[in-house]
Protein backbone atom coordinates (compact mmCIF):
# COMPACT_ATOMS: atom_id res chain seq x y z
CA UNK A 1 0.00 0.00 0.00
CA UNK A 2 1.50 3.72 -0.34
CA UNK A 3 0.15 7.22 -0.88
CA UNK A 4 0.09 9.27 -4.36
CA UNK A 5 0.44 12.85 -3.25
CA UNK A 6 2.20 15.59 -5.14
CA UNK A 7 4.21 18.90 -4.59
CA UNK A 8 1.06 21.27 -5.08
CA UNK A 9 -2.08 20.92 -6.32
CA UNK A 10 -3.15 19.91 -9.83
CA UNK A 11 -0.05 18.25 -10.68
CA UNK A 12 -2.77 15.69 -12.29
CA UNK A 13 -2.10 13.04 -9.22
CA UNK A 14 -6.04 12.62 -9.69
CA UNK A 15 -6.02 11.48 -13.19
CA UNK A 16 -3.10 9.22 -12.96
CA UNK A 17 -4.58 7.89 -9.53
CA UNK A 18 -7.49 6.93 -11.87
CA UNK A 19 -5.24 5.24 -14.37
CA UNK A 20 -2.91 3.75 -11.86
CA UNK A 21 -6.39 1.97 -10.48
CA UNK A 22 -7.63 1.09 -13.97
CA UNK A 23 -4.51 -0.35 -15.00
CA UNK A 24 -3.85 -2.63 -12.09
CA UNK A 25 -7.54 -3.75 -12.19
CA UNK A 26 -7.42 -5.00 -15.49
CA UNK A 27 -4.32 -6.95 -14.54
CA UNK A 28 -6.87 -8.76 -12.38
CA UNK A 29 -5.61 -7.30 -8.69
CA UNK A 30 -8.28 -6.51 -6.22
CA UNK A 31 -7.68 -2.38 -6.36
CA UNK A 32 -8.80 -0.48 -3.02
CA UNK A 33 -8.33 2.78 -3.19
CA UNK A 34 -8.55 5.87 -0.15
CA UNK A 35 -9.04 9.36 -0.52
CA UNK A 36 -7.96 11.99 2.06
CA UNK A 37 -9.90 14.47 3.21
CA UNK A 38 -13.56 15.49 2.41
CA UNK A 39 -14.11 14.82 -1.56
CA UNK A 40 -16.86 13.18 -3.14
CA UNK A 41 -15.94 13.45 -6.88
CA UNK A 42 -12.68 11.89 -7.06
CA UNK A 43 -14.09 9.32 -5.02
CA UNK A 44 -16.71 8.66 -7.94
CA UNK A 45 -13.89 8.35 -10.33
CA UNK A 46 -11.65 5.79 -8.61
CA UNK A 47 -14.81 3.68 -7.48
CA UNK A 48 -15.32 3.57 -10.94
CA UNK A 49 -11.86 2.53 -11.91
CA UNK A 50 -11.13 -0.11 -9.34
CA UNK A 51 -14.36 -1.91 -9.18
CA UNK A 52 -14.74 -1.23 -5.25
CA UNK A 53 -15.76 1.46 -3.15
CA UNK A 54 -12.96 4.64 -2.43
CA UNK A 55 -12.99 5.74 1.25
CA UNK A 56 -12.49 8.88 2.36
CA UNK A 57 -9.73 9.57 5.26
CA UNK A 58 -10.03 13.10 6.84
CA UNK A 59 -7.89 13.35 9.82
CA UNK A 60 -9.81 16.64 10.64
CA UNK A 61 -12.82 15.08 11.46
CA UNK A 62 -11.54 11.38 11.73
CA UNK A 63 -9.59 10.29 15.11
CA UNK A 64 -6.45 7.93 14.53
CA UNK A 65 -7.76 5.25 15.34
CA UNK A 66 -11.05 5.16 13.30
CA UNK A 67 -8.64 6.15 10.23
CA UNK A 68 -6.82 2.61 10.44
CA UNK A 69 -9.75 0.55 11.14
CA UNK A 70 -11.40 1.78 8.23
CA UNK A 71 -7.95 1.22 6.04
CA UNK A 72 -7.68 -2.45 7.90
CA UNK A 73 -11.56 -3.33 7.18
CA UNK A 74 -11.50 -2.38 3.47
CA UNK A 75 -8.17 -3.54 2.69
CA UNK A 76 -9.68 -6.81 3.65
CA UNK A 77 -9.21 -9.30 0.27
CA UNK A 78 -7.41 -6.77 -1.44
CA UNK A 79 -4.06 -7.14 -3.10
CA UNK A 80 -2.95 -3.52 -3.33
CA UNK A 81 -4.10 -0.58 -2.40
CA UNK A 82 -3.22 3.50 -2.67
CA UNK A 83 -4.07 6.21 -0.54
CA UNK A 84 -4.71 9.72 -2.96
CA UNK A 85 -3.61 12.45 -1.17
CA UNK A 86 -5.07 16.29 -1.53
CA UNK A 87 -3.07 19.35 -2.86
CA UNK A 88 0.65 19.11 -1.82
CA UNK A 89 2.54 16.60 0.61
CA UNK A 90 2.87 19.02 3.16
CA UNK A 91 0.30 20.85 2.82
CA UNK A 92 -2.56 21.33 5.15
CA UNK A 93 -4.75 23.40 7.97
CA UNK A 94 -2.11 23.38 10.62
CA UNK A 95 1.28 25.25 10.90
CA UNK A 96 2.74 21.84 12.47
CA UNK A 97 1.55 19.69 9.22
CA UNK A 98 -0.18 17.16 11.97
CA UNK A 99 -3.23 17.12 9.85
CA UNK A 100 -1.24 17.15 5.88
CA UNK A 101 -0.71 13.98 3.59
CA UNK A 102 2.47 13.52 5.09
CA UNK A 103 1.03 13.18 8.67
CA UNK A 104 -1.53 10.82 7.26
CA UNK A 105 1.01 8.55 5.09
CA UNK A 106 3.28 8.30 8.23
CA UNK A 107 0.20 7.10 10.57
CA UNK A 108 -0.42 4.29 7.93
CA UNK A 109 3.38 4.20 7.64
CA UNK A 110 2.78 4.58 3.72
CA UNK A 111 5.73 5.14 1.12
CA UNK A 112 4.72 8.26 -1.05
CA UNK A 113 4.48 7.86 -4.90
CA UNK A 114 5.72 11.76 -5.74
CA UNK A 115 3.83 13.07 -8.57
CA UNK A 116 5.48 16.24 -10.71
CA UNK A 117 4.07 18.15 -13.21
CA UNK A 118 7.19 18.74 -15.06
CA UNK A 119 6.59 20.90 -17.59
CA UNK A 120 9.24 23.63 -18.18
CA UNK A 121 11.30 21.95 -15.75
CA UNK A 122 14.94 20.19 -16.59
CA UNK A 123 17.55 20.71 -13.75
CA UNK A 124 15.48 22.46 -11.16
CA UNK A 125 13.89 19.53 -10.53
CA UNK A 126 16.48 18.26 -8.74
CA UNK A 127 16.01 21.38 -5.70
CA UNK A 128 12.64 20.57 -5.48
CA UNK A 129 13.11 16.60 -5.04
CA UNK A 130 15.89 17.37 -2.67
CA UNK A 131 13.94 19.35 -0.67
CA UNK A 132 10.80 17.54 -0.20
CA UNK A 133 13.35 14.63 1.05
CA UNK A 134 14.97 16.95 3.24
CA UNK A 135 12.14 18.90 5.01
CA UNK A 136 11.27 15.51 6.94
CA UNK A 137 13.81 13.18 7.18
CA UNK A 138 11.37 10.55 8.06
CA UNK A 139 9.26 10.38 5.26
CA UNK A 140 9.44 7.23 2.73
CA UNK A 141 9.77 7.64 -0.92
CA UNK A 142 8.90 5.00 -3.02
CA UNK A 143 9.63 6.87 -5.87
CA UNK A 144 8.86 9.78 -8.73
CA UNK A 145 6.47 10.00 -11.44
CA UNK A 146 7.30 12.36 -13.62
CA UNK A 147 3.94 14.29 -15.69
CA UNK A 148 3.20 16.22 -18.32
CA UNK A 149 6.22 15.42 -20.05
CA UNK A 150 7.04 17.52 -23.43
CA UNK A 151 8.65 14.47 -25.20
CA UNK A 152 11.38 11.69 -25.01
CA UNK A 153 14.12 14.21 -24.91
CA UNK A 154 12.65 16.11 -22.03
CA UNK A 155 11.79 12.93 -20.08
CA UNK A 156 15.67 11.76 -20.88
CA UNK A 157 16.97 14.98 -19.51
CA UNK A 158 14.78 14.93 -16.23
CA UNK A 159 15.85 11.42 -15.94
CA UNK A 160 19.62 12.17 -16.06
CA UNK A 161 19.61 15.07 -13.69
CA UNK A 162 17.42 12.87 -10.87
CA UNK A 163 19.90 9.94 -11.26
CA UNK A 164 22.68 12.21 -10.80
CA UNK A 165 22.04 14.86 -7.94
CA UNK A 166 19.02 12.25 -5.88
CA UNK A 167 18.73 8.59 -4.79
CA UNK A 168 15.04 8.90 -5.77
CA UNK A 169 13.90 5.88 -8.60
CA UNK A 170 11.82 7.35 -11.09
CA UNK A 171 8.51 5.40 -11.69
CA UNK A 172 7.16 6.52 -14.37
CA UNK A 173 7.40 9.38 -17.52
CA UNK A 174 3.92 10.05 -18.83
CA UNK A 175 3.43 12.20 -21.24
CA UNK A 176 1.32 15.84 -21.94
CA UNK A 177 -1.62 14.59 -24.05
CA UNK A 178 -5.18 16.12 -23.63
CA UNK A 179 -6.64 13.34 -25.12
CA UNK A 180 -6.71 11.96 -21.36
CA UNK A 181 -7.19 15.16 -19.64
CA UNK A 182 -10.86 15.01 -17.83
CA UNK A 183 -12.89 17.61 -17.49
CA UNK A 184 -13.31 20.47 -14.50
CA UNK A 185 -15.91 22.31 -12.79
CA UNK A 186 -15.37 24.60 -9.75
CA UNK A 187 -15.23 21.54 -7.54
CA UNK A 188 -12.48 19.93 -8.84
CA UNK A 189 -13.24 17.08 -11.78
CA UNK A 190 -16.85 16.60 -13.11
CA UNK A 191 -18.59 13.44 -11.79
CA UNK A 192 -18.24 10.55 -13.48
CA UNK A 193 -22.18 10.28 -14.29
CA UNK A 194 -22.14 13.41 -16.11
CA UNK A 195 -19.52 12.36 -18.73
CA UNK A 196 -21.10 10.29 -21.17
CA UNK A 197 -17.57 8.46 -22.03
CA UNK A 198 -16.21 8.08 -19.09
CA UNK A 199 -15.59 4.72 -19.20
CA UNK A 200 -13.49 4.94 -22.33
CA UNK A 201 -12.16 7.29 -20.30
CA UNK A 202 -10.49 5.55 -17.86
CA UNK A 203 -9.91 3.02 -20.36
CA UNK A 204 -7.57 5.48 -22.11
CA UNK A 205 -6.27 6.35 -18.75
CA UNK A 206 -5.45 3.16 -17.76
CA UNK A 207 -3.47 2.50 -21.20
CA UNK A 208 -1.65 5.57 -20.95
CA UNK A 209 -0.34 4.15 -16.88
CA UNK A 210 0.33 1.04 -18.59
CA UNK A 211 2.43 1.85 -20.80
CA UNK A 212 4.55 4.84 -19.06
CA UNK A 213 4.26 3.73 -15.74
CA UNK A 214 6.50 0.80 -14.38
CA UNK A 215 3.60 -0.82 -12.10
CA UNK A 216 5.59 -4.09 -10.82
CA UNK A 217 8.09 -2.16 -9.96
CA UNK A 218 5.80 0.63 -7.90
CA UNK A 219 4.32 -2.61 -6.52
CA UNK A 220 7.94 -3.79 -5.57
CA UNK A 221 8.89 -0.85 -3.87
CA UNK A 222 5.18 -0.18 -1.99
CA UNK A 223 5.88 -3.46 -0.31
CA UNK A 224 5.63 -3.69 3.16
CA UNK A 225 8.61 -3.07 5.18
CA UNK A 226 10.37 -5.57 7.64
CA UNK A 227 10.42 -3.82 10.99
CA UNK A 228 10.81 -5.37 14.20
CA UNK A 229 8.09 -7.49 15.65
CA UNK A 230 7.75 -4.91 18.64
CA UNK A 231 7.06 -1.48 15.90
CA UNK A 232 3.24 -1.52 15.55
CA UNK A 233 2.36 -1.48 11.87
CA UNK A 234 -1.24 -2.33 9.76
CA UNK A 235 -1.26 -5.64 9.07
CA UNK A 236 -4.42 -6.26 6.70
CA UNK A 237 -6.37 -9.23 6.77
CA UNK A 238 -7.16 -11.64 4.34
CA UNK A 239 -10.98 -11.73 2.77
CA UNK A 240 -12.09 -14.50 5.33
CA UNK A 241 -11.71 -11.80 8.00
CA UNK A 242 -14.08 -9.12 6.86
CA UNK A 243 -17.48 -10.73 7.05
CA UNK A 244 -20.10 -8.73 6.56
CA UNK A 245 -22.58 -7.43 8.83
CA UNK A 246 -25.83 -9.39 9.15
CA UNK A 247 -28.90 -7.17 7.96
CA UNK A 248 -31.45 -5.27 10.44
CA UNK A 249 -33.84 -7.86 11.28
CA UNK A 250 -37.08 -4.95 11.06
CA UNK A 251 -34.93 -2.44 8.96
CA UNK A 252 -36.64 0.88 7.97
CA UNK A 253 -36.84 1.70 4.43
CA UNK A 254 -35.27 4.98 3.39
CA UNK A 255 -35.09 6.06 -0.61
CA UNK A 256 -31.67 7.56 -1.68
CA UNK A 257 -31.68 9.95 -4.52
CA UNK A 258 -28.65 8.97 -6.32
CA UNK A 259 -28.33 9.69 -10.25
CA UNK A 260 -26.34 12.36 -11.97
CA UNK A 261 -27.67 15.43 -10.24
CA UNK A 262 -27.00 13.66 -6.69
CA UNK A 263 -24.30 11.85 -5.95
CA UNK A 264 -22.51 12.70 -3.30
CA UNK A 265 -22.62 10.20 -0.70
CA UNK A 266 -19.81 8.94 1.29
CA UNK A 267 -19.49 4.88 0.88
CA UNK A 268 -19.30 4.67 4.28
CA UNK A 269 -21.63 6.77 5.77
CA UNK A 270 -24.28 4.64 3.56
CA UNK A 271 -22.77 1.38 5.03
CA UNK A 272 -23.39 3.11 8.45
CA UNK A 273 -26.59 3.56 7.41
CA UNK A 274 -27.19 0.31 7.13
CA UNK A 275 -25.35 -1.23 9.99
CA UNK A 276 -28.26 1.56 11.97
CA UNK A 277 -30.42 -0.67 10.38
CA UNK A 278 -31.62 1.15 7.14
CA UNK A 279 -32.62 -0.70 3.78
CA UNK A 280 -31.44 1.76 0.88
CA UNK A 281 -33.66 2.32 -1.86
CA UNK A 282 -32.41 4.20 -4.43
CA UNK A 283 -34.07 6.20 -6.97
CA UNK A 284 -33.67 8.87 -9.77
CA UNK A 285 -35.27 12.48 -9.49
CA UNK A 286 -34.83 12.92 -13.52
CA UNK A 287 -35.84 9.60 -14.37
CA UNK A 288 -38.42 8.48 -12.07
CA UNK A 289 -41.88 9.09 -11.55
CA UNK A 290 -42.30 8.94 -7.70
CA UNK A 291 -40.71 7.75 -4.94
CA UNK A 292 -40.21 4.14 -3.99
CA UNK A 293 -43.15 2.51 -2.61
CA UNK A 294 -43.52 2.34 0.90
CA UNK A 295 -40.52 4.28 2.26
CA UNK A 296 -40.04 5.35 5.72
CA UNK A 297 -37.44 8.29 5.18
CA UNK A 298 -35.94 10.25 2.54
CA UNK A 299 -32.19 11.15 1.97
CA UNK A 300 -31.54 13.46 -0.74
CA UNK A 301 -27.52 14.28 -0.96
CA UNK A 302 -25.61 16.40 -2.61
CA UNK A 303 -24.72 17.45 -6.22
CA UNK A 304 -24.79 19.84 -8.97
CA UNK A 305 -28.49 20.27 -9.33
CA UNK A 306 -28.14 23.90 -11.24
CA UNK A 307 -26.54 21.48 -13.89
CA UNK A 308 -30.26 20.27 -14.69
CA UNK A 309 -32.81 22.82 -13.63
CA UNK A 310 -34.64 21.83 -16.60
CA UNK A 311 -35.24 18.23 -16.24
CA UNK A 312 -35.48 18.19 -12.20
CA UNK A 313 -37.85 21.13 -12.79
CA UNK A 314 -39.66 19.27 -15.49
CA UNK A 315 -40.45 15.82 -13.61
CA UNK A 316 -43.34 17.18 -11.81
CA UNK A 317 -44.09 13.74 -10.99
CA UNK A 318 -40.99 13.41 -8.76
CA UNK A 319 -41.45 16.86 -7.49
CA UNK A 320 -45.26 16.20 -6.12
CA UNK A 321 -44.08 12.73 -4.85
CA UNK A 322 -41.31 14.21 -2.86
CA UNK A 323 -43.10 17.44 -1.80
CA UNK A 324 -46.48 15.60 -0.72
CA UNK A 325 -44.23 13.04 1.48
CA UNK A 326 -42.72 15.28 3.39
CA UNK A 327 -45.85 17.56 3.94
CA UNK A 328 -47.26 14.30 5.23
CA UNK A 329 -44.27 14.52 7.75
CA UNK A 330 -41.95 11.88 6.15
CA UNK A 331 -38.20 12.59 7.98
CA UNK A 332 -36.38 13.33 5.76
CA UNK A 333 -32.82 14.36 5.47
CA UNK A 334 -31.05 17.11 2.41
CA UNK A 335 -27.74 17.89 2.29
CA UNK A 336 -26.39 20.57 0.01
CA UNK A 337 -27.90 19.89 -3.43
CA UNK A 338 -30.49 18.23 -1.67
CA UNK A 339 -31.25 21.86 0.06
CA UNK A 340 -31.65 23.24 -3.31
CA UNK A 341 -33.91 20.77 -4.76
CA UNK A 342 -36.32 21.38 -1.94
CA UNK A 343 -36.27 25.00 -2.43
CA UNK A 344 -39.22 26.61 -4.31
CA UNK A 345 -36.44 27.54 -7.58
CA UNK A 346 -32.68 27.25 -8.29
CA UNK A 347 -31.93 30.45 -10.30
CA UNK A 348 -28.31 29.75 -12.22
CA UNK A 349 -26.93 31.02 -15.60
CA UNK A 350 -29.62 33.89 -15.90
CA UNK A 351 -32.42 30.94 -16.26
CA UNK A 352 -34.46 29.98 -13.32
CA UNK A 353 -37.04 26.75 -12.58
CA UNK A 354 -39.25 25.37 -9.67
CA UNK A 355 -38.14 22.78 -7.84
CA UNK A 356 -39.56 20.81 -5.27
CA UNK A 357 -40.98 24.01 -2.79
CA UNK A 358 -40.64 22.42 0.20
CA UNK A 359 -38.33 25.35 1.60
CA UNK A 360 -39.76 28.55 1.54
CA UNK A 361 -36.86 30.05 -0.12
CA UNK A 362 -35.04 30.58 -3.15
CA UNK A 363 -31.87 29.48 -4.30
CA UNK A 364 -29.32 31.69 -6.00
CA UNK A 365 -26.11 30.18 -7.81
CA UNK A 366 -22.62 32.73 -7.43
CA UNK A 367 -19.91 33.05 -9.06
CA UNK A 368 -17.92 33.04 -6.13
CA UNK A 369 -18.29 30.31 -3.36
CA UNK A 370 -20.34 31.23 -0.60
CA UNK A 371 -19.19 28.59 2.24
CA UNK A 372 -16.09 27.01 1.80
CA UNK A 373 -13.58 24.29 4.31
CA UNK A 374 -14.67 22.95 7.66
CA UNK A 375 -17.59 23.91 9.74
CA UNK A 376 -18.17 23.69 13.54
CA UNK A 377 -22.13 23.24 14.47
CA UNK A 378 -23.88 23.18 17.31
CA UNK A 379 -27.77 21.53 17.60
CA UNK A 380 -30.70 23.57 18.47
CA UNK A 381 -33.47 22.55 20.63
CA UNK A 382 -35.41 22.75 17.62
CA UNK A 383 -33.23 19.59 16.05
CA UNK A 384 -35.07 16.28 14.80
CA UNK A 385 -33.19 13.87 15.79
CA UNK A 386 -31.31 15.62 18.68
CA UNK A 387 -33.43 18.00 20.34
CA UNK A 388 -34.39 16.16 23.41
CA UNK A 389 -30.37 15.91 24.53
CA UNK A 390 -30.32 19.57 24.07
CA UNK A 391 -33.39 20.21 25.95
CA UNK A 392 -31.89 18.19 28.57
CA UNK A 393 -29.00 19.85 29.12
CA UNK A 394 -26.66 17.57 27.20
CA UNK A 395 -24.72 19.76 23.93
CA UNK A 396 -24.33 18.20 20.75
CA UNK A 397 -21.22 19.67 18.30
CA UNK A 398 -20.15 17.96 15.59
CA UNK A 399 -17.63 18.85 12.89
CA UNK A 400 -18.42 18.70 8.96
CA UNK A 401 -17.97 20.78 5.84
CA UNK A 402 -19.23 22.53 3.01
CA UNK A 403 -18.81 23.75 -0.33
CA UNK A 404 -21.58 25.45 -1.84
CA UNK A 405 -21.63 28.63 -4.71
CA UNK A 406 -24.82 29.03 -4.02
CA UNK A 407 -26.90 30.96 -1.12
CA UNK A 408 -30.64 30.42 0.44
CA UNK A 409 -32.52 33.90 0.08
CA UNK A 410 -35.96 35.45 1.37
CA UNK A 411 -36.58 32.69 4.35
CA UNK A 412 -39.43 34.09 6.83
CA UNK A 413 -38.99 35.24 10.23
CA UNK A 414 -39.65 32.99 12.88
CA UNK A 415 -37.39 30.31 10.61
CA UNK A 416 -36.32 27.23 12.81
CA UNK A 417 -32.73 25.64 12.39
CA UNK A 418 -31.54 22.74 13.54
CA UNK A 419 -27.80 24.19 13.91
CA UNK A 420 -25.72 26.78 15.07
CA UNK A 421 -22.70 27.46 13.28
CA UNK A 422 -19.49 28.64 15.15
CA UNK A 423 -16.87 27.87 12.28
CA UNK A 424 -18.40 27.83 8.14
CA UNK A 425 -20.99 30.40 6.94
CA UNK A 426 -23.94 28.04 6.59
CA UNK A 427 -27.18 29.12 5.43
CA UNK A 428 -26.79 32.99 6.89
CA UNK A 429 -23.26 32.84 8.79
CA UNK A 430 -24.79 31.63 11.98
CA UNK A 431 -27.07 28.93 11.38
CA UNK A 432 -27.73 26.13 9.19
CA UNK A 433 -30.03 23.38 8.31
CA UNK A 434 -33.34 24.52 7.73
CA UNK A 435 -36.57 22.70 9.56
CA UNK A 436 -39.63 22.15 7.97
CA UNK A 437 -41.84 19.88 9.80
CA UNK A 438 -39.74 16.54 9.99
CA UNK A 439 -37.39 17.39 7.06
CA UNK A 440 -33.64 19.12 7.82
CA UNK A 441 -31.69 20.37 4.85
CA UNK A 442 -28.55 22.17 5.40
CA UNK A 443 -25.45 22.99 3.62
CA UNK A 444 -23.41 21.34 6.03
CA UNK A 445 -22.21 17.55 5.01
CA UNK A 446 -21.61 15.33 7.61
CA UNK A 447 -19.64 12.33 7.99
CA UNK A 448 -19.82 9.19 9.84
CA UNK A 449 -16.23 9.59 12.50
CA UNK A 450 -14.78 11.02 15.61
CA UNK A 451 -18.56 11.17 17.44
CA UNK A 452 -20.84 12.59 14.47
CA UNK A 453 -22.67 9.58 14.24
CA UNK A 454 -25.68 11.07 12.45
CA UNK A 455 -26.76 7.74 10.61
CA UNK A 456 -27.35 6.12 14.01
CA UNK A 457 -29.39 9.00 15.10
CA UNK A 458 -31.40 9.71 11.40
CA UNK A 459 -31.96 6.26 11.37
CA UNK A 460 -33.61 6.47 14.71
CA UNK A 461 -35.96 9.42 13.91
CA UNK A 462 -36.95 7.58 11.11
CA UNK A 463 -37.67 4.19 13.28
CA UNK A 464 -39.92 6.64 15.54
CA UNK A 465 -41.87 7.94 12.90
CA UNK A 466 -42.01 4.75 11.20
CA UNK A 467 -43.51 2.46 14.32
CA UNK A 468 -45.89 5.60 15.15
CA UNK A 469 -47.31 5.75 11.64
CA UNK A 470 -47.55 2.11 10.61
CA UNK A 471 -51.45 1.87 10.05
CA UNK A 472 -51.47 5.27 8.16
CA UNK A 473 -48.41 5.14 6.22
CA UNK A 474 -50.32 3.91 3.33
CA UNK A 475 -50.45 7.77 2.38
CA UNK A 476 -47.82 7.67 -0.18
CA UNK A 477 -49.48 4.53 -2.21
CA UNK A 478 -50.73 6.52 -4.79
CA UNK A 479 -47.98 8.34 -5.83
CA UNK A 480 -45.61 6.11 -6.00
CA UNK A 481 -44.41 2.93 -7.79
CA UNK A 482 -41.75 0.12 -7.44
CA UNK A 483 -38.44 0.56 -8.11
CA UNK A 484 -38.28 -3.51 -8.33
CA UNK A 485 -35.04 -5.34 -6.99
CA UNK A 486 -32.77 -1.78 -7.37
CA UNK A 487 -30.53 -2.37 -3.96
CA UNK A 488 -27.71 -0.61 -2.55
CA UNK A 489 -25.43 -3.08 -4.56
CA UNK A 490 -26.63 -2.57 -7.69
CA UNK A 491 -26.08 1.13 -7.12
CA UNK A 492 -22.29 0.76 -6.63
Amino acid sequence: MWMVSAAHKSSGKTTLSIGLAAAMARRGLRVQTFKKGPDYIDPMWLARASGRDCINLDPYLSAEADIRDAVLARMAGADVGFVEGNKGLYDGLSLDGSNSNAALAKLLDLPVVLVIDARGMTRGIAPLLLGYQAFDRDMRFAGVILNQLGGSRHESKLRAVIEHYTDLTVLGAVQHDPAIALDERHLGLMPDAEVHDAHARIGALAQAVDTQVDLSRLIERCAPRQAPADTPRLRFPDAAAAAPAAPAADPVRIAVARDAAFGFYYADDLSALQAAGAELCFFDTLLDAALPAGVDGLFIGGGFPEMFIGPLSANQGMRASVRQAIDAGLPTYAECGGLMYLSRRIHFGGKQAEMVGVIPGEVRMQARPVGRGYVHVEATEHHPWLGAQVAAGAPVQWRGHEFHHSRLDGLPDGTRFAWRVSRGHGIDGSHDGVLVRQCLASYTHLRHAAGTCWPEHFVAQVRRWRDAHRLTASFLTPAVHSLGDRSHADAQ
